[in-house]
């Protein structure tokens, strides 16, 4: 029986719910939805600049799309784009980061990885918007729940009574958006063909200045 927001007295609640189906399916310790793939790499990447990790050797496909390397040069981290075929997800090089976009299979998660999962068009679980962090470290996970949502903690309602807070980004999925994949996810409608050709953007200049 498909679930419906009205199903629920606290929308949020839908969320942790979407969480925590998401980690039972991958067999990901820790799941944190955001609003899109991008900005769930781009938090990811925020984390390893916060507690100071070296990031001066990164390469990843150049067969990938063009947020990719946006995100690059917006937290100024040098990148290289390098010629190799991927199915379903690539590997940030020097990294424990994944772009998982274009997979989702069950027990899919990596132990010791940072996968990022979409929810967007033509995606496994196609919600119009959204995406996903597959994690085992507390400690990265406690960061980045609070980080996608304003520096927010969901526990704590109304949200002017939160005592402590940190540097936070509007990067939270909505209810809605987690509602509708949820019932996919309990349905099982999930896309499982994962091929899908990238145009080399190493040939476009501005992505190798």
């Amino acid at each position: 029986m498909m679930k419906k927001i009205e199903d629920y007295k606290n929308p949020f609640d839908i969320i942790l719910e979407f969480e925590n189906m998401l980690s039972e399916y991958t067999g990901a310790p820790y799941v944190v939805t955001t609003d899109c793939c991008s900005h769930a790499i781009e938090l990811s990447f925020r984390y390893k600049q916060f507690i100071g990790e070296d990031l001066n050797n990164i390469s990843f496909p150049a067969r990938t799309y063009i947020s990719v390397p946006h995100i690059f040069k917006i937290l100024d981290i040098p990148y290289e784009l390098i010629n190799t075929e991927w199915y379903g997800q690539y590997k940030f090089y020097g990294t424990n980061i994944w772009d998982s976009a274009r997979k989702l299979d069950r027990n899919m998660y990596l132990s010791g990885q940072i996968q990022c999962l979409s929810f967007g068009r033509t995606k496994p679980i196609e919600v119009g918007r959204g995406g996903a962090i597959l994690l085992d470290d507390k400690t990265t996970y406690e960061w980045l729940i609070k980080s996608r949502f304003d520096g927010r903690d969901l526990s704590i309602s109304p949200w002017e009574n939160q005592k402590e807070w940190s540097v936070g980004y509007h990067y939270m999925m909505r209810p809605e958006e987690c509602l509708r994949g949820l019932n996919i996810l309990e349905e099982g409608d999930i896309n499982h063909k994962y091929n899908h050709i990238y145009p080399d953007i190493s040939k476009i200049p501005f992505f190798n200045e």
